[in-house]
């Protein structure tokens, strides 16, 4: 696990998900909201954000978390050798935007960058997790059907999973250490 891209619909956890794995794998953590909006407010050129992008995926090691946009979405999944693609109950992204939004007057949600407008951000995120579930994730459960041959997929379909997915992982982490001891 050296290059993962963490994806899937609107208020999955994906940011704090990528934040933890980070921590675990010591593999630098890429937010792509941070990168497109990095007032909160304003948006970098796309040409811009594409070339940073690009300047990621040449890198030996990263996770990154987010959709970024469709040109560069396949781009990254292609590039990963890990892919973790979280894809909850529409009923818990729903609620989970619902409680980003109301705790986010107190404190800022975790991977959004510094000053983003809560209420629009979540409106617009209420509006992407119809299109998202009806669109995006069908075309994101064929693309990890077939890369499950090449590289490492979790695919994530509910909260207990997430729990068993660091599991996983920090089992892995543990068995290379005591095998490198």
């Amino acid at each position: 696990m050296k290059k993962v891209a963490v994806f899937g619909n609107a208020g999955g956890g994906k940011s704090t998900l990528s934040k933890r794995l980070s921590q675990m794998t010591g593999l630098p953590l890429y937010v792509l909201d941070k990168i497109q909006y990095p007032s909160g407010n304003t948006e970098v050129p796309q040409e811009e954000y594409q070339h940073i992008h690009a300047q990621i995926l040449a890198t030996d090691r990263w996770i990154i978390d987010g959709f970024g946009c469709t040109e560069t979405l396949w781009l990254r999944l292609n590039e990963a050798d890990s892919l973790v693609f979280v894809d909850l109950p529409l009923y818990v992204h729903f609620w989970w935007v619902t409680k980003r939004m109301l705790l986010g007057y107190f404190n800022p949600p975790e991977g959004w960058p510094q000053n983003s407008p809560i209420l629009k951000s979540s409106l617009s995120s209420y509006r992407v997790l119809w299109l998202c579930h009806k669109y995006l994730n069908p075309k994101y459960r064929e693309y990890i059907q077939q890369a499950q041959s090449i590289k490492s997929v979790y695919h994530i379909r509910s909260t207990a999973q997430i729990s068993q997915f660091f599991e996983l992982i920090g089992n892995r982490a543990n068995h290379r250490n005591s095998a490198s001891a």
